[in-house]
């Protein structure tokens, strides 16, 4: 019997290793190749395709087009799969490859009409930006086909892919409007529904100004008292606590300062894009050189995003230049009445087995119409807009000075950001880049159609606000309220963050008075606690008056006592804290949410105004907020009990495990192991312990975070950094699907420029 059993594992060991050997042979075979020779008749003179030991793309060629070419093919090679998923989100087209389970998700997004709108562009472009577009698909489509054998993606989900596409890049830049901007309009959604509900009285009192100010200015909303309304409504009590998810910001921070301040006498900015976090990383390394049209040697070197032929965030080596997202108000909801004219429309959604989904899309003259809170709406958006999305973001890359860089940004097709430029000479400057309506009354509410501004919303604004070298030489975003607060009221709200990081970031900033790469780092991995000061001490203050108190109450105390007053991975206090007030937020609005989650709506999108609001209601202490509690002591300890309920439910009753890093584990998935968690261990990054969190400049959650770390000084790019949360790959056995990330998750700086080149492919003209 032992005999028999010892063979039969054996067998069974035999034929896991047989299986093992046959996956790993297949997905050898999609391997894009790192050198040799190629040849396209895209192409107009001959082209490199180099790496260096990261992975990080050096394309050399004659032509701005030949370059496309070969970024495009760059991208085929390492990134298709994941430009396939971002021009199918923003299309509605991800039922195509995952079946019924994604219809949801495509019918929201068919809603904005992004293929049609994509192709429209395309048809009304310039020839020479077209044919760039047109160059580059050809160059994604021969770097896919390279290999010879399909991607691991398409064999597990038995599909071919289709080719890249011109509209398909632009279908790129409308996923991320979907991913900067849709907080926008759900959050007008959020307040329309409030104010049905409570009255324009609660909306006040939700959106009254915070302390948290950072304006470039100095500027400042007037902070009023804004009465504290009731909640008397018979139909609030709360059985139990909903749980209002936090929207994370996707943002960013940038700063820059002054040649003054710094030892080289060139100007230096710092950039960190605060987006999801997945595998393989949304950024993608890449260094240009080309010749313009007037036969100058550029050189550009940066971040670009797959399915784009462009570099978004880098420098040129005379000026250098970041984004945050801007978070102005660019969408309105329309009222309609019931005589405005609809017109449906058929959209088709495909599915894998060859079945089709048709999806009825109403129309109207101010845009797509959705019923919600008994009436209908149109939603105006930027995006809707021709002019939401265009190449100009590529003429950066040749300009030679802040100047130039500011008079390029209003023309530039992408979501609204603020621009933080420098250049060489020691200017620095903000100016806010991307598209905007020229519509001049933002509104946080529905709009009626008769001031709707119609003809306003299809002409982008390209008169804007901007600080070229400030007195102090210092600049600062962090997607809270940048311009002055006249400004403010002309462009509006879309969303901002609160303004703690940016007063954090501010105040650093103010406290020095020289800069390096390495101090600019420093900053960018601040993780001190200064937000949560205040809920620390309230904190400790409702477990010291408590009446009953915790079995374990000293060790909580303790621990608290030992915080720490940072993010840091071994504090278990900063949790205590950081859970505490989302339970108190949970707790106090409950009766809000639970109303609105009746009418499927959600606080979410406005979990970002809290902070005002929740401090008047503790230091009023109104009895109508109270819900099913005695009074505020009582609430306040029953919400820290709720804090604590969650944490032993997801980490167990040992407090020791619950120290920060271990909550906020920062973990990076692909998109498959995320479905199959047994393809984690082939396909997800290391899991890495928490080093932040929100309302400090090193931002991070477990998915959510920094996606690069970008500090340079343009003419002194050999201590200029670029630290991806990724690598370059998307191919699990290539020697760059990996590479860079453990540089990222222990916030080394990361050479911007190329390291020695290790592989090169060379792309030749093939004759007709």
């Amino acid at each position: 019997m032992l005999k028999w059993l010892k063979i039969g594992i054996s067998i069974t060991v035999i034929g896991v290793l047989a299986v093992t050997a046959m996956i790993y042979g297949v997905l050898s075979l999609s391997l894009p190749a790192l050198d040799g020779h190629a040849k396209s008749q895209a192409l107009k003179a001959q082209s490199t395709l180099s790496r260096d030991g990261i992975g990080q793309a050096v394309i050399t060629a004659k032509s701005r087009q030949d370059a496309a070419f070969t970024l495009g093919y760059a991208h085929g090679q390492d990134r298709f799969f994941q430009m396939d998923l971002l021009r199918r989100n923003a299309a509605g087209e991800l039922s195509e490859l995952f079946g019924e389970g994604a219809l949801g998700l495509d019918k929201s997004l068919r809603f904005h009409q992004f293929r049609q709108r994509s192709e429209q562009i395309v048809a009304a472009m310039s020839e020479a930006d077209r044919t760039l577009l047109e160059v580059y698909a050809q160059g994604v489509n021969e770097g896919r086909v390279q290999a010879g054998m399909l991607s691991f993606e398409y064999l597990l989900l038995g599909t071919e892919p289709r080719p890249w596409q011109p509209a398909d890049s632009l279908l790129v830049i409308f996923s991320m409007y979907l991913d900067l901007q849709a907080a926008t309009f759900k959050r007008d959604k959020t307040l329309i529904h409030i104010a049905e509900q409570f009255g324009q009285p609660m909306v006040d009192f939700i959106l009254q100004p915070s302390q948290y100010q950072a304006a470039l200015d100095g500027s400042l909303l007037a902070m009023s008292n804004v009465p504290i309304p009731t909640l008397d409504k018979p139909n609030l009590s709360v059985k139990q606590i909903p749980h209002i998810t936090q929207a994370p910001i996707f943002g960013s921070n940038n700063w820059a300062v002054m040649g003054s301040l710094t030892s080289t006498g060139a100007a230096m900015v710092s950039d960190d894009m605060h987006l999801g976090l997945n595998v393989p990383s949304i950024w993608y390394r890449a260094q240009l050189n080309y010749q313009s049209e007037s036969a100058e040697p550029v050189t550009v070197t940066g971040v670009s995003l797959p399915g784009v032929p462009a570099i978004v965030v880098g420098s040129n080596d005379k000026i250098a230049w970041g984004f945050t997202n801007g978070y102005l108000d660019t969408a309105d909801w329309i009222a309609l009445s019931e005589q405005e004219p609809l017109q449906s429309i058929n959209e088709e959604i495909k599915l894998p087995n060859g079945q089709v989904h048709t999806y009825t899309l109403s129309l109207s003259r101010f845009g797509p119409v959705k019923a919600f809170n008994g009436k209908q709406y149109a939603l105006q958006w930027v995006a809707h807009q021709p002019y939401a999305v265009n190449l100009n973001l590529l003429q950066l890359e040749t300009a030679e000075s802040v100047v130039q860089a500011l008079n390029i940004a209003p023309h530039v097709g992408i979501p609204v950001q603020n621009l933080m430029v420098v250049d060489k000479l020691g200017n620095a400057a903000w100016r806010p880049i991307g598209a905007l309506p020229a519509r001049v009354f933002p509104s946080d509410l529905a709009v009626s159609a008769n001031r709707a501004e119609l003809s306003l919303w299809q002409k982008n604004e390209l008169v804007r606000p901007q600080v070229v070298n400030p007195d102090n030489g210092k600049l600062w975003t962090a997607n809270s309220r940048v311009m002055s607060a006249l400004d403010h009221r002309r462009f509006g709200d879309g969303g901002y963050a609160l303004g703690a990081r940016a007063v954090q970031i501010r105040d650093r900033l103010l406290a020095g008075s020289q800069f390096s790469e390495a101090s600019f780092n420093q900053l960018q991995l601040d993780n001190e606690a200064r937000f949560l000061l205040p809920w620390h001490e309230l904190l400790v203050e409702t477990l010291s008056n408590s009446q009953a108190p915790l079995a374990d109450q000293q060790q909580i105390l303790d621990y608290l006592a030992d915080w720490q007053a940072c993010a840091c991975s071994d504090s278990v206090g900063y949790t205590l804290v950081k859970y505490f007030r989302k339970s108190v937020i949970d707790t106090v609005f409950s009766p809000i949410e639970s109303s609105l989650n009746a009418q499927d709506e959600t606080l979410s999108h406005l979990s970002r105004y809290f902070e005002p609001a929740l401090w008047q209601l503790l230091a009023s202490k109104p009895t109508s907020w109270l819900a099913q509690h005695a009074d505020w002591q009582q609430l306040l300890e029953a919400a820290f009990s709720h804090s604590q309920k969650k944490l032993t439910a997801r980490f167990g009753s040992n407090m020791a495990n619950w120290t920060w890093g271990n909550v906020n584990m920062l973990t990076v998935q692909h998109p498959f192991s995320q479905q199959m968690p047994f393809l984690s261990r082939f396909l997800d990054m290391p899991a890495v312990p928490g080093f932040g969190d929100s309302f400090m400049p090193a931002v991070q959650g477990k998915r959510f975070g920094a996606s690069q770390r970008f500090i340079a000084q343009p003419g002194f790019l050999n201590n200029a950094v670029m630290t991806v949360a990724g690598g370059q790959s998307g191919h699990p056995l290539s020697p760059y699907y990996r590479s860079g990330f453990d540089a990222y998750a222990q916030g080394e700086l990361t050479p911007l420029l190329p390291s020695e080149i290790r592989h090169t492919i060379t792309l030749s003209i093939q004759e007709e």
